[in-house]
């Protein structure tokens, strides 16, 4: 009963399949040109705003590097200018932000991808599914046919099944392309906020970002007068309690 009821819907033929193939064939098309327009859309010569950047920070121009970054449509610099809203907490904090704003920005960067990948992996195997199809639909009329006519039928048909298989390559091949450029781009992006970001977080260790504490002391010590020097390296006098000498200066 059961075989009975599985052959009658295979028998329904493999045309389904194709027109299902078509539907993801446009899903899988759509999804790459919305990557490709996004990606388009926040591109940026990176190595170029990098040195930029860098000529801003070596200077100490820290609103100059900030207008750099407002100027780039980069992800890159996105990621950064949200970092630097930081910068009053140092270096560290900068760098935390520039992470926890990485994790925010890279649910955008893999919209679409878990749906690339599926149909780079799957589509063959909804190709293979309708190709079976056809198959036993053939065979079926290969058993029901009662002259040399019906093996013609049959080969048609089965040359018809096997256009599913072919489909479903097609649909697979460039979703699995798309889905490697991607990821490629992905990586692109991540190791750029790397640069930019280790860059900035450099600068911002050094003395003409930080006048404060690491600074002021080493202009402290620059400024202290010699006869200062002299007066901490001298020895202490000897303590009188009640006029009596302490100990340790009697000993002395």
């Amino acid at each position: 009963m059961l075989v009975e009821r599985l052959l009658r819907l295979a028998l329904v033929g493999s045309a389904w399949v194709l027109y299902l193939l078509l539907a993801l064939s446009v899903v899988s098309a759509s999804a790459m040109v919305e990557r490709w327009l996004f990606f388009r859309r926040h591109r940026d010569d990176v190595e170029a705003l990098r040195k930029r950047l860098a000529g801003a920070l070596g200077t100490g121009d820290l609103r100059g590097a900030e207008r750099l970054l407002e100027g780039s449509p980069s992800l890159e610099a996105h990621i950064l200018r949200e970092a630097l809203r930081w910068k009053d907490g140092g270096a560290p904090a900068v760098s935390d932000a520039i992470d926890s704003e990485l994790y925010l920005v890279k649910k955008d960067l893999e919209r679409g991808m878990s749906l690339l990948g599926t149909l780079g992996n799957n589509a063959p195997f909804i190709g293979l599914f309708g190709t079976v199809l056809g198959v036993i639909q053939a065979f079926h009329q290969l058993g029901d046919g009662a002259n040399k006519g019906a093996m013609g039928n049959v080969m048609s048909g089965i040359a018809e099944a096997l256009v599913a298989t072919g489909v479903g390559l097609f649909v697979a091949i460039p979703a699995v392309v798309a889905y490697n450029l991607v990821q490629k781009r992905i990586g692109e992006i991540e190791n750029g906020v790397g640069s930019l970001g280790k860059l900035l977080t450099a600068a911002l260790r050094t003395d003409r970002f930080q006048p404060g504490e690491r600074a002021l002391s080493r202009r402290s010590k620059a400024d202290l007068p010699e006869s200062a020097e002299d007066d901490e390296a001298a020895p202490a006098l000897p303590r009188h309690t009640n006029g009596v000498v302490t100990a340790a200066a009697a000993e002395s």
